[in-house]
């Protein structure tokens, strides 16, 4: 089998998670500037098979776009060119940032450590690949 990666991209730094390869578990990869994804990409998926790629699309409670939302597809429309072979799914990443937030309190992280918003990325795009394969039957 092959991993799946999540992606909570934003316009400064994007978060990273991937399963291991029998996608059992979820883990933070890391986070990387925004304009690098792409070449980051390119290097992982040189080195780890990668079966699918969701990625994050922000949304307003009311289900309407937020500010970020055309960012999100603009990356979206690139990550498809540049690897048309692996598909990329859409996942609702709405409370992902604030449950981070919490999940590094819960961690019992200092409040310096809480701040680094890399940090909070990561762990968000880990949270979306949770529930993602809590929904899809990966997770048990």
């Amino acid at each position: 089998m092959a991993r799946i990666m999540a992606i909570d991209y934003g316009l400064k730094r994007t978060g990273i998670a991937v399963t291991d390869p029998l996608q059992i578990i979820a883990s933070g990869l890391t986070t990387v500037e925004s304009p690098q994804l792409i070449n980051f990409l390119t290097g992982y998926f040189q080195k780890e098979e990668v079966e699918k790629i969701i990625i994050g699309e922000p949304k307003n409670l009311d289900d309407s776009d937020t500010h970020a939302t055309p960012l999100v597809k603009k990356i979206i429309e690139r990550i498809k060119k540049s690897f048309p072979a692996i598909p990329v799914e859409t996942v609702d990443e709405r409370y992902t940032s604030s449950m981070a937030k919490q999940a590094m309190i819960d961690m019992g992280m200092k409040k310096k450590q809480r701040r680094d918003k890399g940090t909070v990325d990561e762990i968000a795009a880990t949270i979306m690949l949770q529930e993602y394969m809590q929904r899809n039957g990966s997770l048990l």
